[in-house]
């Protein structure tokens, strides 16, 4: 796997260029790792074959499927080999989450498992804390679960109401509160929870079923992901023994989003393989299914939404292993005992949080590509995509959740700026200094070089968008200052800009690798298509979003002449995205599914 030799990368791809060699790609995947993909593949399949997902929970059923999956080592790879594990690296952990996304309910609720069931203990607990559940854990033989949303603090998290108090001896916290939709509640015997301290430092608790005034709720009724377990958890003054408490009383808070940051990014990394499951499905719906004399795919509509899917599969695949590579980095100093060395979990927080913008990036791009990919997987399919019980009906319906999980889409927008601001103040990022220098440059001629080489044009663009983020977010700062954050929406348009730069340049990046090897030179020119299709329709949506902040933050002269600055920034020669898309979508029906 790539490795840069540094963990200070986060949020830099705004105002920095990576070079590809540097990039973690898919191909860049051992023999190894991709026998631990084929396991996950062939356990998937056995899982689908059993048919659809149950219209209900079904306890006994998940458990055998949890611990059959533990036996192959498929909860484990996270967890270190000296407890049980694997000890894997985050990009074969990334495509182990990818592959499971095709056993449906059952590969939700083990990636809620492996996640930020497991990951909590695994990345912030005492060694005497992982030797007592990890084992277990990493192959099923205990389930975990993450609590954390309230009946009132859902978004806002940190308005929890359930409480913990100290008893006079210290033995155990008494913790007093409810938490809902909490994921495999239904058959979870090791639950991290969080509660306020006195009512107001937030702690993280390990807590176990069965335990006295601890009681799970009955099993919610869904719109779709029906064959998982969520359900409320009560605690009646549950006595929580104080070796439980996770990191440190007071700073559960830290523990609670870190972890969140990763679960964004392995719900990312499920929705790739979602992705490429509604695409197979189309194809080959696509080829047999008949109209006016025709299969479906030989329309060229057919074959643009086909193309428009395999696209976005890559370019969500590509921001995923991307990411895998930067959070390797990070796996490989806890696993040399550096963050220990540095002050112990507080070390591997802060380690967390540095990737907090391209986790949520991620988890934005692939959960509202995923929806588009199975709305246009329905529409092939037709009315028999709308019937109830189809494949195609459950997709659709499973893949909405995605959005509201692991932090709402909305409130991860406002993260990206905030997080990138923080950054920028704390001296990690040369962030206000290159918006400043921006000024004299953005008013001299910008003759466009020539374009000689591949995807020179794109990483151009790619250049482009980037100073275009600078010019406008430079503006929205100096206007808001401080209150930029209360300006919702121009934050979200700011956050929608750098979500699209970074997964063009993830594609891009991805592409450039795969040309400085002549192996399959077929699949690295389609790869090199899909990345100029993908930067000219990104290019078009980071346009009208700077259009639109720069209405909200100028006026009259003033922005007719910030408009004259965009144009000649955005200038560039367009490119047939039409054509392209016919011959990606040819080489996806003569696949059968997904290609690159």
């Amino acid at each position: 796997m790539a490795n840069n030799g540094t963990n200070r990368w986060g949020g830099r791809f705004v105002v920095d260029d990576m070079p590809p060699e540097l990039t973690t790609t898919p191909e860049d995947l051992t023999e190894e790792q991709l026998a631990y993909g084929k396991t996950a593949a062939a356990f998937a399949a056995g899982e689908a074959a059993q048919g659809p997902d149950p219209a209900m929970f079904d306890a006994a059923a998940t458990k055998a499927s949890l611990q059959a999956a533990g036996g192959l080592g498929l909860l484990g790879a996270d967890v270190p080999a000296a407890f049980g594990g694997l000890g894997l690296d985050w990009a074969s952990s990334t495509l182990l989450a990818e592959r499971l996304a095709a056993a449906g309910s059952i590969g939700l609720t083990m990636n809620a498992h492996a996640g930020i069931g497991t990951l909590p203990i695994v990345l912030f607990g005492t060694e005497e804390q992982k030797a007592r559940y990890l084992p277990d854990l990493a192959v099923g033989r205990r389930i975990a679960a993450y609590a954390l949303t309230e009946p009132g603090a859902g978004s806002d998290a940190l308005r929890l109401k359930t409480t913990a108090r100290l008893s006079p001896d210290g033995a155990f916290y008494a913790l007093r509160g409810t938490k809902q939709f909490v994921s495999n509640a239904g058959v979870a015997d090791v639950f991290v929870v969080f509660a306020k301290v006195d009512g107001d430092y937030i702690t993280a608790f390990i807590v176990e079923r069965g335990m006295k005034g601890f009681e799970i709720g009955p099993e919610e009724r869904k719109m779709g992901i029906n064959g998982t377990s969520t359900c409320t958890l009560h605690f009646d003054d549950t006595p929580v023994p104080a070796e439980n408490v996770l990191g440190e009383a007071g700073y559960g808070h830290a523990i609670a989003f870190n972890v969140l940051n990763i679960g964004r990014f392995k719900l990312a990394a499920h929705c790739v393989g979602g992705a490429k499951e509604a695409l197979a499905v189309s194809v080959r719906y696509a080829a047999k299914r008949k109209q006016f004399g025709r299969t479906l795919s030989a329309f060229p509509l057919i074959g643009a939404k086909l193309a428009d899917m395999n696209i976005a599969a890559y370019v969500m695949e590509s921001m995923a292993y991307r990411t895998a590579g930067r959070l390797e980095d990070t796996l490989r100093e806890m696993r040399d005992g550096q963050a220990e060395a540095n002050g112990g979990w507080e070390a591997v927080s802060s380690m967390l949080e540095e990737y907090a913008i391209e986790c949520a990036a991620n988890k934005i791009f692939a959960t509202e590509a995923l929806d588009r990919i199975v709305d246009e997987c329905l529409q092939i399919h037709g009315g028999y995509g709308y019937m109830q019980g189809s494949a195609v009906e459950q997709m659709y319906r499973d893949a909405r959740v995605h959005r509201i999980v692991e932090g709402t889409n909305e409130i991860n927008r406002l993260l990206i700026p905030t997080a990138l601001m923080k950054k920028a103040l704390r001296g990690e990022l040369p962030l206000l200094r290159k918006a400043r220098a921006l000024q004299h440059k953005l008013h001299q001629p910008m003759p466009l070089p020539a374009f000689s080489e591949p995807l020179a044009k794109e990483t151009y663009r790619i250049g482009q968008a980037k100073t275009a983020f600078l010019a406008v977010g430079g503006l929205a700062v100096q206007k808001y200052g401080l209150g930029l954050e209360q300006q919702q929406e121009v934050m979200c348009a700011l956050a929608d800009m750098m979500i699209q730069i970074y997964a063009m340049e993830s594609a891009n990046l991805r592409a450039r690798k795969r040309l400085l090897s002549p192996e399959n030179a077929a699949k690295s020119q389609l790869a090199a298509e899909m990345t100029a299709v993908f930067v000219q329709e990104a290019m078009d949506r980071i346009d009208v979003e700077a259009k639109r902040l720069l209405a909200a933050l100028e006026s009259g002269d003033a922005l007719q002449g910030q408009l004259g600055i965009l144009r000649k920034l955005m200038r560039a020669p367009l490119t047939d995205t039409i054509g392209l898309k016919r011959g990606i979508a040819a080489a996806a029906i003569r696949t059968g599914g997904y290609i690159c």
